[in-house]
């Protein structure tokens, strides 16, 4: 099985094998599912929304139902704010939060290794992308076609973008959450 993040269709069970034990479907009523799981899912709640919204704005520019002076009232600060948060997040997992999970149990390492990983692969894709919302940007004050050509640029970019996140973030929770279920929340708030 293919696993970098552009191939993959999810997490093997050697990978997430604390996945069988504690399935998403048991997670609410679990009674170790503390006040950072919540959290946590929360912040990736949140960056599916941004990035929805984002998206959603993106759609309604190139369909035309929404102007380039509103579109840009939007989008630049919209799509900043949302990579922000999204390098913010990451940062702070590899920095502080994978470490402990390694240090759970040994079996842990491959998968907080993967994650570290996509991490590297978004970040060089949010670059990617950074880089066509800021060709976008320049356009609005260009003719329709530079609008139209760098608006699909931009959108395929972002397409790619939110589809990695959307799989790295849907594997993250399988592999975070059955551990802090499992060894519960202190574990990993602790020192």
């Amino acid at each position: 099985m293919e696993l970098s993040l552009p191939n993959r269709g999810g997490l093997p069970e050697e990978i997430a094998y604390l996945r069988a034990a504690h399935p998403r479907s048991g997670w609410p009523a679990h009674r170790n599912l503390g006040e950072m799981s919540r959290f946590w899912l929360s912040v990736h709640a949140e960056l599916r929304r941004h990035g929805a919204q984002i998206g959603d704005a993106l759609a309604a520019f190139r369909n035309e139902a929404l102007d380039a002076a509103s579109f840009e009232r939007f989008f630049a600060p919209n799509m900043s704010h949302f990579l922000q948060h999204l390098d913010g997040h990451h940062r702070i997992e590899d920095a502080a939060y994978f470490p402990k999970f390694r240090s759970l149990d040994p079996r842990m390492a491959a998968g907080f290794e993967l994650l570290e990983k996509d991490h590297a692969l978004i970040q060089q894709q949010l670059v990617k992308s950074v880089g066509s919302a800021r060709s976008l940007l320049a356009s609005l004050s260009q003719s329709a076609d530079a609008q139209h050509r760098t608006a699909e640029a931009h959108a395929e970019d972002y397409q790619v973008l939110r589809e990695w996140l959307e799989r790295h973030l849907s594997d993250e929770e399988e592999l975070v959450i059955p551990a802090m279920l499992e060894y519960g929340e202190r574990a990993i708030s602790a020192g």
